[in-house]
């Protein structure tokens, strides 16, 4: 089967464009690569692998997160089971400070960098922060000093600021879709109320985390141009997740992201965000299984979540440490409990 013209031309007007000056694809040029027929596939990845070690270099971020607050939330995301407004398993928790501490020691016993606190919450209130206040120092005077990233939600000036005298390094707020797809997937939030908490958390210098889902019902169009506002934000990291359908949510029944659809979205956010940590996230489990998750890796990607997610069991770490060894790439800044 013979390729067409301009399905060829995309990938050799990005090896110019992205692998030589570094620039990102446009949205149209986006489309055109998520539009590209499997058996393209292959080349895809390996441009998008070219690009990463050419701006990103060979080693790999590895992060952990936990739970401070799991459940009850009072929003609506369509596919999140800790929404209070829907039917899922989940109940609200929270984590105590011992219980924090020792995460972040697991954490940093796996050669991760980053330790992300996350909280199922609209923003946080001063019992929240407060927690986090006293999880932070209570790790630090365990003696870790693994680089700690805080999920709190929406944040006011006032928070963004008291965050960053705790010293949070990243912020993680996701847009978690594009701007015209968001209305199907939150009603009790807008995108803009995102966007400007990332305004403030870039301006006060923390580093900006932020990706989204991969598979809410957004078109191939949306997708693409979901890409190319993250690109517009310039953020640090783009974690990239894959809809898990949970039970009792709204998207409970929503298809599994297949695999070369999946592919084909790490190679475009690459290509789109040449300069980015991309981060694989939730939903590569189902989404990829092992062999799809070395494509990946080889595909772009440059930093992993390891262990359980959220709500979501994850794969043991040393699974993925393995992997990362098999593949020959170098963990940053491994621990020498390694």
């Amino acid at each position: 089967m013979t390729t067409a013209p301009e399905q060829l031309d995309v990938l050799s007007v990005a090896r110019e464009q992205v692998l030589e000056r570094g620039v990102g694809l446009s949205e149209e040029q986006v489309l055109r690569v998520l539009q590209l027929p499997d058996e393209r596939i292959g080349d895809l990845l390996d441009l998008a692998h070219r690009v990463r070690m050419r701006w990103c270099g060979p080693e790999v971020e590895v992060e952990g997160i936990v739970s401070v607050k799991t459940g009850g939330c009072p929003e609506d995301c369509h596919f999140c089971s800790q929404s209070g407004r829907f039917p899922s398993p989940v109940r609200s928790a929270w984590l105590d400070i011992p219980g924090l501490v020792k995460a972040a020691r697991q954490t940093a016993e796996t050669g991760a960098t980053e330790f992300c606190i996350v909280a199922a919450v609209r923003g946080p209130d001063q019992r929240l922060l407060s927690q986090v206040r006293e999880g932070i120092k209570a790790i630090r005077e365990d003696g870790n000093d693994i680089q700690i990233a805080c999920s709190l939600g929406m944040l006011t000036q006032e928070q963004v600021d008291e965050l960053v005298a705790m010293g949070v390094h990243r912020y993680n707020h996701n847009l978690e879709t594009a701007r015209s797809h968001f209305p199907n997937v939150v009603t009790t939030h807008s995108w803009e109320e995102r966007w400007e908490t990332l305004r403030m958390v870039r301006e006060a210098g923390m580093e900006v985390c932020c990706g989204g889902i991969i598979g809410m019902g957004e078109t191939l169009a949306q997708r693409a141009e979901f890409a190319v506002q993250l690109a517009a934000l310039e953020p640090d990291e783009v974690p990239l997740n894959f809809l898990i359908p949970n039970p009792g949510t709204p998207y409970e029944h929503y298809p599994v992201v297949e695999g070369p659809d999946a592919l084909r979205a790490v190679g475009a956010f690459r290509l789109a965000l040449p300069r980015t940590i991309l981060r694989f996230a939730g939903g590569r489990e189902l989404t990829f299984g092992d062999l799809g998750a070395k494509q990946g890796m080889l595909g772009g990607i440059n930093a992993i979540i390891v262990g359980n997610y959220l709500t979501n069991l994850g794969r043991p770490a040393q699974e993925d440490l393995d992997m990362l060894q098999e593949l020959s790439m170098p963990i940053k800044e491994l621990s020498k409990t390694l």
